[in-house]
C-alpha cells in the first residue's frame, strides 16, 4: 500500500495541472466585469442619422447593416439624430416590432420616443434622443410613424446587448421611459373631440367632461331615490 500512495499523490498531481491549465482559457472566453469594455455610446446610422423622406419613401442609412457593425453592452446608449417626423420605439417583443406596431404593446419592456407626426418633408425639427440599453438579450428599435409605413420601409433594426459590465448604478432604477404617443385628432362630434354630447370619464387623454364620475353620480343619485321609495313603502305597510 506504501508504495501505491506515491503514485496516487502523482496522478492527483498532473489532474490539478491539467485543470490549472485550463483555468485562463476558460477565463478568456468570459471576462470578468473589469475586463469587460467601457460604457459607450452609439450614434444609430453614424453620419446617416435616422430620418425618413417620404417624397423618396426612403430612410437616410441602412440600419440593419450599421447595427451589424456594432457591439452593445449593458448601460450602453443609443443616440438617434432624427428630427419629429419620426418616432424611436424600443422593445423586447418580437411580435410588436414584426407588425411595426407598438399599440396594443402594454409590457414594461416596450418604450416609445419622440413625435412621429409624419410628413417626411424633411423640414421638421431636429432633435437628439438617448435610449439606455437596460435588457441583455435581443432588443428591436423601429419608427412606428406613418401608421408603420416609415418601419416597413427599412427604418427598423435588432441587435444583440451583451452583459459587459451590467448596468451603472444610475441604470439599476432608472425612472420609468416614455409611453406617449402622437395620435391623430378625433373626428368632430365624436365623443373625444370634445364638441360632442357624450363625454369620456376624467382622466388622461380625455376632454375633462364629467363621463364616468357623472355616471357615476346618477347611480348614486337613483339607489338613493330606490332606499327612500322602500322607507315609505314599509312605513305604509306599519301603519297598516
Amino acid at each position: 500500500m506504501a508504495r501505491l500512495l506515491p503514485s496516487a499523490v502523482a496522478a492527483v498531481a498532473i489532474t490539478a495541472a491539467v485543470l490549472v491549465a485550463g483555468l485562463p482559457a476558460a477565463w478568456a472566453a468570459s471576462p470578468a466585469a473589469d475586463d469587460a469594455p467601457p460604457y459607450r455610446n452609439h450614434t444609430v446610422g453614424s453620419t446617416d442619422g435616422w430620418f425618413f423622406n417620404v417624397n423618396t419613401n426612403a430612410t437616410s442609412g441602412n440600419y440593419s447593416d450599421w447595427a451589424a457593425g456594432e457591439t452593445f453592452y449593458l448601460g450602453d446608449y443609443l443616440i438617434f439624430k432624427t428630427n419629429d417626423n419620426s418616432s424611436v420605439v424600443q422593445t423586447t417583443n418580437a411580435t410588436t416590432y414584426a407588425l411595426c406596431d407598438a399599440s396594443e404593446d402594454l409590457e414594461q419592456t416596450t418604450s416609445i420616443y419622440g413625435g412621429g407626426g409624419g410628413g417626411g418633408g424633411g423640414l421638421e425639427q431636429k432633435s437628439t434622443i438617448a435610449v439606455a440599453l437596460t435588457f441583455e438579450g435581443t432588443n428591436y428599435f423601429f419608427s412606428e410613424a406613418d401608421g408603420g409605413v416609415q418601419c416597413q420601409q427599412g427604418m427598423r433594426f435588432e441587435i444583440k446587448v451583451e452583459h459587459g459590465q451590467g448596468l451603472p448604478p444610475s441604470l439599476e432604477h432608472p425612472p420609468p421611459a416614455p409611453k406617449g404617443r402622437v395620435l391623430a385628432p378625433p373626428p368632430a362630434g365624436t365623443a373625444f373631440s370634445g364638441t360632442g354630447g357624450v363625454e369620456p370619464g376624467d382622466g388622461a387623454g380625455d376632454n375633462g367632461g364629467a363621463g364616468r364620475n357623472g355616471a357615476c353620480r346618477a347611480a348614486a343619485a337613483g339607489g338613493q331615490f330606490l332606499g327612500l321609495a322602500f322607507v315609505v313603502s314599509l312605513a305604509v305597510l306599519v301603519a297598516t
